[in-house]
């Protein structure tokens, strides 16, 4: 898509360079300079080497892996370009960090997720596009206009593509993935099934049961983010317990920390599937079931669209 715009600038933290190029290559636009370089105590230092005043400027940047440099990188961009006035500053967060920290589970802990909210909107961001985040009311942490995009249409070309005369069943792999997996199921025309866990700790669950029929069907493991992926083990395990021919997973943001890698590799999952909003690690790039898919052309849409003042929510009619 060709964007003739002048105004329109795109800039790209270090943690989504290569998201950003791939974007800017479907607009058919540079990447706006910028320079990003870490001083030898530690501190991130910014400088925007291009002249943005009266543009309309978008930031693409993950808070993803180191979380919080990445976090730091993004609201010195942003401080950086209101202060060269930018007329209008769009936080691109293609993963959102601290999105699991948005409410108080025990006495005495943070609403992490609203304070990076607020972190974001003071350093200068008046609007953020983001995709598939973990809970859609962290939305409502933002005083600022906020555009959740969804992985959905790249998934399921993928899986119609791929999966072409198979009986399908899409797999919630908790309650609170059920109205994405429902949304999948019903443009699919397959089967829903749902997976009940108990989670004793962070980053620690057990199935107990599964709901629905998978015998004998090719089942489908939708979520927003793997980190462990110990839950899509535990999973996998219990859908081919239960008679599926084969299991595959799809997941938005692959953060992938600790033993990920080997919980996937040792699982019965035949593929796993995820996006770009993170960069896949060597380990991960290593792992033979392990393949990712571009969301530059979504975001740049979102991008374009945002820019001209059209619906972005018209993406996912």
């Amino acid at each position: 898509m060709d964007s003739t715009a002048n105004d329109l600038v795109i800039f790209s933290g270090n943690a989504s360079s290569a998201l950003a190029h791939d974007i800017c290559t479907y607009l058919k636009r540079p990447l706006g300079a910028s320079l990003v370089k870490i001083f030898s105590d530690g501190e991130t230092r910014v400088e925007i080497v291009e002249n943005v005043r009266g543009k309309d400027v978008f930031v693409v940047q993950s808070t993803c892996p180191p979380v919080n440099d990445s976090l730091m990188e993004l609201l010195l961009m942003l401080d950086a370009l209101k202060r060269a006035s930018a007329k209008r500053i769009t936080a691109v967060i293609p993963y959102y960090g601290y999105a699991r920290q948005d409410r108080k589970v025990k006495p005495r802990v943070p609403i992490s997720g609203k304070l990076v909210a607020d972190l974001l909107t003071v350093a200068g961001a008046q609007r953020v596009i983001t995709t598939d985040l973990h809970s859609g009311q962290i939305q409502g942490f933002f005083n600022i206009p906020v555009d959740n995009l969804f992985a959905a249409p790249v998934f399921v070309q993928d899986i119609r593509e791929r999966f072409v005369g198979k009986d399908l069943v899409i797999v919630s792999p908790d309650a609170g993935g059920v109205e994405r997996a429902r949304a999948y199921a019903k443009r699919l025309m397959s089967d829903l099934a749902i997976i009940y866990k108990r989670r004793s700790d962070a980053n620690k669950a057990e199935i107990i049961n599964v709901i629905g029929d998978v015998k004998d069907k090719v089942a489908i493991i939708l979520d927003d983010m793997a980190d462990t992926a110990g839950t899509l083990k535990l999973a996998s395990d219990a859908i081919r317990k239960r008679g599926a021919v084969e299991v595959h997973a799809y997941v938005t943001h692959p953060v992938l920390s600790g033993p990920a890698i080997d919980n996937i590799a040792e699982s019965p999952i035949a593929s796993f599937v995820v996006t770009d909003t993170i960069p896949l690690s060597a380990a991960a790039r290593g792992c033979g079931k392990i393949r990712a898919l571009s969301i530059a052309r979504l975001v740049g849409e979102a991008i374009i669209r945002s820019h001209r003042g059209e619906s972005v929510s018209g993406l996912f009619d």
